[in-house]
């Protein structure tokens, strides 16, 4: 008999499910995800499948919310960025200095114009005394040219050199992103060179777990498109594995609810993300998706994924009030259920002053080689610090200052994490939830609650009350879990901005919670209704402690899927492998027919033999990168968007016409790569 094996390893927990042949649940496990070892959870997470069936497996599929929660949480690894042709204000509008650092951007001559002309050469001296300087500081290269798709001369020769002088991974722009824009495609080529370390951490995390179990068969990685890519792939382009879980979970929602036509929010430990399925698969954003506070320019799912989850931080937001995430931290809940020792350090806290630092525990997250080997004394030492547990950050701000300052930059660099309590904590005190220390929840809302109190005048709740403030909590998240359903409804409509969607969204959802909750009395004389038609299905760990009141406010008919704690594993092992190339072919002038090549730019008299030419090599490209990410075999489909104007006073005016190829097939599996 054989298995499909999927895995998902998210922020808070990692899971594991078993697939038989006929693409049905066999058996399902969670374990916590250990982000400073991963290959600890996902192996604690197989221990918890039957042993025989882990020997039948014939393919194995990974899902993943790393990448993009380190997006929504602006964390990542060091990177520099070159830039050739790039101007002063195209590099602010980027956002890269806010990404990276302006220390870490390279600004060179060079670059083309629309038509694939160099505007001047190279400066090889200047390009190669960057990457010498800045490589023992940085994990990865990311390069992008002005209009570097339409001629990619000085990407592949600054890729060259980085290759020459040092073994950093490097990404080019022109390989990620085929649409102009050049500071978009700046910030998503840096995006990309910030996670490869991270992706080569769970892959070879994975790799190692697999082995030791002798479980023999191909390893794929679902994009966020909801294609399939092997590893390989994934650890040259990780930048796609964006969205890369809510992409796996909308496939595995809709195959374990079998509703094809759905709104799907998937809520994990540290995003909610939401999205309209249609014909059983969700619509593909060419755009780019929206993550956090970024925009790359990936094709993957249009999801609206928002730093909402069960352990987000629970904060004071100045003039907004109560604040709920992005920021993630490790539940209290959570804390002492790993480390029961501190729940006497919580006990003593709850009979003292009011301070900030209570409740504050910061502990190892994940190594990342290259940041530790840059760590400052200091930094190191707290560094090692952590590696005998937790710190009480409320002692150390009062006794060893040092170490507080040291912890708290490890923090902003995604090395260490803080606790905090969170709807996780809040859940448990009202058992809407029981995994892990109820005790701590408790004491923790108590101490939160004083601190809001008498911090920052926030709340009216009595002393010692946890019922109260946890209540608050969870009657926020429901209302932020309506109001971003809402808009990702206006959006989805695409008749309004982002920004002013979200300000509608506001008002309906008031509006909506206000009919939906009040008693019965007479009809209103306007009423709103979200989603006719369309169930909510929700999936994700916490899913069934919120989305009940959730479908009520918003009075939409709820769907709770058998496995939908599992549904981002369930949908790893569903998709296939599926790969797009876009050539551009332009009329810059009159009688020109320009086709923009991957190797630089090839002009032609007249149109038909320019779009031939632009379709073999968009099949040709499409099939090859296909057949590269795995594929057992690939078809190829052919689609074409024209931009001209027929029946002008000069007869019908092309201007220019996007050719896209589209390869896909199932992916190799064991007895497939036998055969």
């Amino acid at each position: 008999m054989s298995y499909f094996l999927g895995i998902d390893t998210g922020g808070t927990y990692t899971d594991a499910v078993l697939l038989d042949a006929d693409r049905q649940v066999v058996a399902a496990a969670k374990s916590l995800t250990t982000r400073f070892d991963l290959s600890l959870g996902i192996g604690d997470a197989l221990d918890r499948l039957p042993a025989p069936m882990l020997a039948g497996v014939t393919l194995v599929s990974l899902s993943t919310t790393l990448t993009t929660n380190s997006v929504v949480e602006g964390k990542g690894a060091p990177v520099c960025v070159l830039l050739a042709g790039y101007d002063a204000a195209q590099i602010k509008s980027s956002g890269l200095i806010d990404l990276v650092g302006m220390e870490s951007i390279v600004a060179l001559g060079g670059g083309h114009d629309a038509g694939g002309v160099a505007l001047q050469p190279l400066d090889q001296d200047a390009a190669r005394a960057a990457i010498l300087r800045q490589a023992p500081r940085v994990s990865a290269f990311a390069i992008s040219a002005s209009f570097g798709v339409r001629n990619p001369e000085h990407e592949l020769q600054l890729r060259g050199w980085v290759e020459a002088l040092c073994d950093k991974p490097v990404a080019c722009g022109h390989e990620l992103a085929s649409s102009l824009g050049a500071p978009r495609r700046a910030l998503t080529v840096a995006l990309n060179a910030r996670m490869v370390s991270q992706v080569k951490l769970l892959i070879d995390s994975v790799r190692r777990t697999l082995a030791a179990r002798h479980i023999d068969a191909p390893l794929m990685i679902v994009k966020g498109d909801g294609s399939l890519i092997n590893v390989e792939s994934a650890l040259r382009r990780p930048v796609g594995t964006v969205l890369s879980g809510p992409a796996a979970s909308v496939l595995g929602a809709c195959a374990l609810s079998g509703q094809q036509d759905a709104i799907v929010a998937d809520m994990g430990g540290t995003t909610t993300d939401i999205a309209v399925v249609r014909g059983g698969r969700p619509e593909l954003g060419f755009d780019g998706a929206m993550v956090g506070h970024w925009r790359p320019m990936i094709e993957a799912v249009k999801v609206y994924a928002i730093g909402l989850g069960g352990d987000s931080e629970v904060r004071f937001g100045g003039g907004e009030g109560l604040v709920i995430g992005p920021r993630r931290v490790v539940p209290l809940s959570l804390l002492v259920h790993e480390h029961p020792q501190l729940l006497a350090v919580l006990e003593r806290q709850q009979g003292e002053s009011p301070h900030a630092g209570q409740i504050r525990f910061a502990q190892r997250l994940h190594a990342d080689a290259a940041l530790i080997a840059r760590l400052p004394d200091d930094e190191a030492q707290a560094w090692e610090r952590l590696a005998q547990g937790p710190v009480d950050m409320e002692r150390a701000n009062l006794h060893e200052r040092g170490l507080s300052r040291a912890l708290a930059r490890l923090e902003r660099k995604g090395l260490a994490i803080y606790s905090g309590f969170t709807p996780s904590d809040a859940a448990h005190v009202l058992c809407m939830s029981s995994h892990w220390s109820r005790e701590a929840a408790v004491l923790g809302a108590r101490i939160w609650a004083r601190q809001m109190r008498h911090l920052y005048g926030l709340g009216s709740w009595a002393q010692g009350d946890a019922q109260g403030p946890s209540r608050q909590v969870v009657d926020k998240v429901i209302a932020t879990i309506c109001q971003k359903l809402i808009e990702a409804g206006l959006n989805d409509a695409g008749q309004m901005h982002e920004g002013n969607a979200g300000k509608v969204a506001t008002l309906l959802t008031t509006m909506a919670l206000q009919r939906n909750g009040a008693p019965s009395g007479p009809a209103p004389v306007f009423a709103l209704q979200f989603a006719p038609g369309l169930p909510l299905v929700a999936v994700g760990a916490p899913a069934a402690s919120y989305y009940p009141e959730v479908a009520t406010g918003l009075g939409v008919r709820l769907e709770l899927p058998p496995f939908a704690e599992v549904a981002n594993a369930v949908g790893a092992v569903l998709a296939q492998v599926s790969q797009r190339v876009h050539i551009t072919v332009s009329q810059p002038v009159r009688g020109v027919f320009k086709v923009f090549a991957p190797s630089g730019p090839i002009d032609f008299r007249t149109l038909a033999p320019a779009i031939a030419h632009a379709q073999q090599i968009a099949s040709a490209e499409a099939r090859q990168r296909a057949l590269d990410a795995g594929a057992a075999g690939v078809a190829v489909e052919l689609s074409q968007q024209d931009n001209q104007v027929k029946n002008d006073i000069d007869g019908d005016m092309f201007f220019e016409a996007r050719v896209t190829a589209t390869a896909f097939g199932p992916p190799l599996t064991r007895s497939s790569v036998k055969a």
